[in-house]
């Protein structure tokens, strides 16, 4: 199967990401009216109806469809041409099945897809069949920034996919491959009964195969260079908010093919052979033309030192050069000649990087690409050699002097030393820190001497935070009124400028605060508001604004009861499902955040009951909150780290409890009564 980098930094949710071609992905059902209507009367295979009686495999209330059998045949002819047929029949158990009855499959100039078939057996009637003359083609949607894009997607719907009902597909297809890998992908989001996979090589031909997710399944040989694997009962992977990237978690084969005499310039084996694949790719792309000679010079001229003129450089590529994608063929790997991106002033992530990279040659500075999937958890140390990633970066070689603290996201090589990550499509990371989806996440170093599987380095929790303070004032009828004071850090500077990043007007800048109020005041007006440093990305960002809330106190028989939190809601119910936990609790980052609420009380007004301090400490994360006196005014602080970036199953019963005291202690209120005389 063929992949590509995506580079869409679009703030992806965590979701499966896009593969050409998918063995079958399934589309909503917005495509079910552009697709022509079968008729009945033509018999499904025979492969698919020895399914009608079998057994399911082991499933739940909430299975909305079981996949009874899935058949993955790959015919490796030469090294120009693989041929692979694949079938699929599921069962529809419930109505959220239905999606399943259209099937979508990619395709591009390198793989041809000759056949397409699709059936359905009823419960009851006739069996339904529509072939290749019902196939629609299309262009599938375009993500992000790209712009062209040669690949397609054929569309076939299966007519009656209701519940009790067996749904099933064929297609064949014909690829030129651009590398000798292959992957099967048997795990699901739907329980699996049976799947298959066989693989014919030529004479002389041997393979490679490594396993994800899933224990290694020994083959079966069939004589004449065939092999063959199965598993059954395989557990569907439902979704559960914050778990890891799908990518992560599904059991999936990977098979690299070795033809006799080695593979050349066309595969790999291990990440070493992977990055000497891709630095063939990259070589030569970064020489500079004479015009980004004379951009480099004007960019830097009047800088004292290196780091200054690697800012300089840094911030025109992130700035000047626009997130365009045009990928084509072997140009979804490759990136476009340094010079072209340079000249048209646009790219994707590697084309990006490769002018970053061709303009630091220039001051003197070597740096290096780095392969690298945005779903942390999708590419670990255990993942064999494949091409699972999704974005690219560099990573700028320091000079052995340099040492700054703006210079965050190093790690030293044995052999290059200081390497400084740098990711030039994210114009809201200032040189010298990368953001949280990147930090501990895995990416592929590729140097002259191959490629190396290297961990991204954390940055402290500290530098990732929002800091809030307020100064306000509760009258006798319990109205609040005040102004708070907020700074944010790292990816929390980040994640606002991202979202206010094309608004323009000033009441739509202050939507973050009105959304914040919401969700902690029943009723609030905004007096005034001011947004801070949006555009300056190595300053902090921040709010500044008043307020007011009616009633904001509630009269308890001559008694106020203040709650000493007025803002911000830290807690989650994340956990609070019946269903137990499968899958590990993953954050975006580690990061450090502190709230203090100053609350001048009524005239008249003392504190007779203060909530309990809290001390919360569970290794992955920490909370402390206290309420003290001081004069007349009543002082609310917390401090709120997470420390670690996954929280694993086995803890997440403490995590749960974590979020109980927390929602507890925002809840908590402070009694007042009128002093006596």
């Amino acid at each position: 199967m063929s992949s590509k980098l995506s580079c869409n930094l679009a703030r992806p949710p965590r979701a499966i990401s896009s593969r050409v071609p998918l063995i079958a992905v399934w589309v909503a059902a917005c495509f079910f009216v552009c697709v022509p209507q079968a008729t009945a009367g033509n018999d499904a295979p025979s492969w698919m109806h020895a399914l009608a009686g079998a057994p399911l495999p082991s499933y739940d209330e909430k299975t909305n469809a079981a996949l009874l059998y899935s058949e993955t045949n790959v015919t490796v002819v030469s090294t120009e041409k693989i041929r692979t047929r694949v079938r699929e029949a599921y069962k529809i158990l419930r109505p959220e099945g239905r999606n399943l009855g259209v099937v979508r499959v990619y395709f591009n100039p390198q793989i041809k897809v000759t056949s397409l078939h699709g059936w359905c057996i009823p419960a009851q009637g006739k069996d339904y069949e529509v072939k290749d003359k019902d196939v629609v083609e299309a262009a599938p949607n375009v993500e992000g920034g790209e712009l062209v894009s040669d690949v397609r997607v054929k569309l076939l719907r299966i007519p009656a996919p209701d519940p009790g009902n067996i749904i099933g597909y064929e297609f064949d297809e014909e690829e030129q491959p651009l590398v000798l890998q292959h992957r099967w992908d048997f795990q699901r989001l739907n329980p699996v009964r049976e799947s298959h996979y066989s693989l014919q090589l030529p004479p002389g031909w041997e393979y490679k195969a490594a396993w994800l997710n899933h224990p290694e399944v020994q083959p079966t040989p069939a004589g004449n260079n065939l092999w063959q694997w199965t598993v059954s009962d395989v557990k569907e992977v439902r979704r559960e908010a914050e778990m890891p990237p799908f990518e992560g978690v599904l059991g999936q084969m990977v098979v690299s093919l070795l033809p006799p005499g080695g593979w050349g310039m066309r595969g790999f084996s291990n990440w070493e052979e992977m990055g000497t694949w891709l630095w063939n790719l990259e070589h030569g792309r970064s020489d500079a033309s004479s015009q980004i000679k004379q951009q480099v010079a004007a960019l830097t001229s009047g800088k004292n030192t290196t780091l200054q003129k690697m800012q300089a450089l840094a911030e025109f590529v992130q700035h000047d050069i626009r997130y365009v994608a045009i990928e084509l063929g072997i140009g979804g790997w490759q990136p476009h000649p340094a010079p072209d991106v340079y000249f048209h002033r646009y790219g994707d992530c590697k084309d990006k990087a490769t002018l970053m990279k061709s303009m630091l040659e220039e001051i003197g500075v070597d740096s290096y690409e780095v392969l690298i999937n945005i779903h942390r958890g999708s590419i670990t140390p255990q993942t064999p050699a494949y091409r699972g990633f999704d974005h690219q970066i560099i990573a700028v070689r320091l000079p052995e002097e340099m040492r700054d603290q703006s210079l965050i996201a190093t790690w030293r090589h044995p052999k290059y030393g200081n390497l400084l990550f740098f990711d030039p499509t994210d114009e809201l990371i200032p040189f010298g820190q990368i953001p949280g989806y990147l930090q501990a996440n895995y990416g592929l170093l590729v140097t002259p001497d191959g490629g190396d599987l290297v961990e991204l380095p954390q940055q402290p929790s500290s530098l990732n935070s929002i800091r809030r303070s307020a100064k306000l004032t509760l009258d006798p009828a319990g109205k609040l009124t005040g102004e708070v004071s907020e700074v944010r850090f790292g990816n929390r500077a980040s994640a606002e400028r991202w979202r206010l990043r094309s608004v323009t007007s000033s009441a739509d800048r202050i939507k973050p605060i009105e959304t914040l109020l919401a969700g902690s005041l029943s009723s609030f007006r905004i007096t005034k508001a001011s947004v801070l440093n949006l555009d300056k990305t190595d300053l902090p960002f921040g709010f500044n604004y008043s307020f007011e809330s009616e009633s904001y106190a509630k009269d308890a028989g001559g008694l106020l009861l203040v709650r000493p939190r007025v803002i911000g809601v830290k807690a989650n119910t994340v956990l609070e499902t019946k269903e137990p936990r499968r899958f590990p609790i993953e954050f975006e980052g580690t990061f450090l955040d502190t709230d203090t609420f100053e609350i001048a009380m009524p005239p008249g007004y003392e504190v007779d009951d203060l909530p309990p301090p809290v001390d919360a400490d569970f290794g992955f994360a920490s909370y402390h909150a206290k309420s003290e006196i001081n004069g007349n005014v009543i002082r609310y602080t917390r401090t709120f780290e997470v420390k670690e970036l996954s929280v694993p199953v086995g803890k997440a019963e403490e995590l749960k409890k974590f979020y109980r005291i927390i929602a507890n202690d925002e809840r908590n209120t402070a009694v007042l009564k009128l002093a006596a005389k």
